[in-house]
């Protein structure tokens, strides 16, 4: 017995160091190896600059350290050319930006020639029809793809990207094109309009399974599985954000709130009458991207906000293109629909985006070489928001010293509700610019006919504005 428990023991001692060899760290070639990490710990200097150093980020933002102080690119509030602007809007806790601003370009285009006060467009209706539009743009998607594996990469994405809150110009003309517009006191904004996010998991994970039983079903039942589900979509909408009204009476008011005229009319009357023009064929959508070619056409696949509305499709061009439409633009008192990664640089107590609010190189001891092409390229900047450009400063050569934009975040976010940015962080992160037709030059228009190329959905660039 003895013998026997001995026996044991010995056995359960060479399991238990066998067990502990196979624990040990075994580094495989281009792996952090105990004689590598000790020469990067012998690589920090330890001197004593760097341990106060370390105290300080340990309880303060590294914006807080990296902030240069007295950046005279926050002292000047004033610009050259502004078109003027009656109300801030506000679109809370959403990623509708792309929809707040397409609708202030057209708000300062109606403010001006009917002599309004202040006055808004209603987003929470176009924002139902952009969310039913695009739950049939992913059902309608899934059918055609029905054919091809849970793997192929589009199907994969359409899984992965069943609908969203964001989006680009191209939802504006979409939406305001087929829809029309109504004013914001006839459907005014709700909690889930102003808070997405709940209803969009919903309607995500409902589009999910709605999608799943599109693949099971027989292609003869498809389009009517399609209408009941779309039945479902919808109600959850109107629950949620109430129903758009198809027809209304509306006072318009003069800027001293005097009534003018009493009419009834359906919302695409109302866009006739006040805006009446063809979004589609008066803007074109510029964009500066030098990690591809200039001067091309692109289309993205599957970037649109209806299944039979427009693809969003875009000219790449130098930023002085860009930046010489949009003075043309200011300067004829018309507003700008942009979007940019808003988040670079920016300091939210001056509501001002400059490369040099910040110096990250000096904090860390380092450099950050990247052009815009190598930061598209490996995902370390893409538009993140859209916003109405408003404003530039010209200096006494004229070239641009600074610009303004008309923010969606309420009025005592940034500068009034407005952010200020100087042209050298326009050219590293502006990437959209809509403008109309008639201030591009003739040579400029001529390559919007060309045949675009089409480039996946899933490119790294082509983000929807929040």
């Amino acid at each position: 017995m003895k013998k026997a428990l001995l026996l044991l023991v010995a056995a359960c001692g060479l399991s238990a160091t066998a067990l502990q060899a196979q624990r040990q760290p075994v580094s495989k070639q281009g792996g952090i190896s105990p004689a590598l990490l000790q020469r990067l710990r012998a690589a920090q200097s330890g001197d004593p600059a760097q341990k106060a150093l370390q105290g300080a980020l340990a309880a303060n933002s590294i914006n807080a350290l990296a902030a240069r102080p007295n950046n005279p690119d926050t002292r000047s509030t004033w610009f050259s050319n502004e078109v003027p602007s009656k109300g801030i809007t506000d679109q809370k806790q959403s990623g509708r930006c792309w929809l707040f601003t397409g609708l202030n370009v057209m708000r300062s285009q109606m403010i001006r020639e009917q002599k309004l006060g202040e006055f808004q467009f209603s987003q929470s209706y176009c924002w139902f029809y952009d969310q039913l539009e695009k739950a049939n743009l992913f059902l309608q998607a899934v059918i055609d793809k029905a054919a091809l594996p849970m793997s192929d990469q589009t199907v994969d994405w359409l899984f992965r990207n069943p609908i969203s809150d964001g989006g680009t110009f191209c939802g504006v003309q979409d939406i305001v094109g087929k829809y029309g517009l109504v004013p914001a006191c006839v459907m005014p904004e709700s909690y889930n309009a102003n808070n997405t996010s709940k209803l969009s998991s919903i309607l995500a994970l409902k589009l999910r399974e709605f999608g799943l039983a599109q693949r099971r079903a027989k292609a003869s039942e498809r389009q009517a599985l399609k209408e009941k589900q779309l039945a479902t979509i919808y109600r959850i909408l109107a629950l949620s954000l109430g129903e758009p009204p198809e027809q209304f009476e509306w006072t318009r008011t003069d800027d001293k709130g005097r009534p003018v005229e009493t009419k009834t009319y359906t919302p695409r009357q109302f866009y006739q009458e006040f805006i009446g023009i063809d979004l589609a064929s008066t803007y074109v959508m510029l964009m500066n991207d030098p990690s591809r070619p200039y001067n091309r056409t692109y289309t993205i696949d599957l970037d649109r906000h209806s299944y039979d509305g427009q693809q969003w499709t875009y000219l790449n061009v130098p930023m002085d293109v860009i930046k010489a439409a949009a003075a043309k633009s200011i300067k004829d008192s018309t507003m700008l629909y942009m979007s940019c990664d808003v988040g670079k640089f920016y300091n939210k107590e001056s509501g001002v985006l400059s490369l040099q609010n910040y110096d990250y190189g000096s904090l860390f001891q380092t450099d950050f070489p990247m052009t815009k092409a190598e930061r598209i390229q490996t995902y370390a900047s893409a538009s993140s928001h859209a916003m109405t450009l408003k404003a530039v400063d010209l200096r006494a050569d004229g070239t641009y010293a600074k610009w303004m934009v008309e923010n969606s975040w309420g009025p005592s976010a940034g500068h009034k509700g407005c952010l200020i940015m100087t042209d050298e962080w326009l050219d590293e992160y502006l990437f959209r610019l809509v403008v109309d037709r008639k201030y591009l030059p003739a040579d400029v228009l001529k390559l919007t006919g060309q045949e675009p190329t089409l480039l996946p959905a899933w490119d790294p660039l082509f983000l929807a504005d929040e």
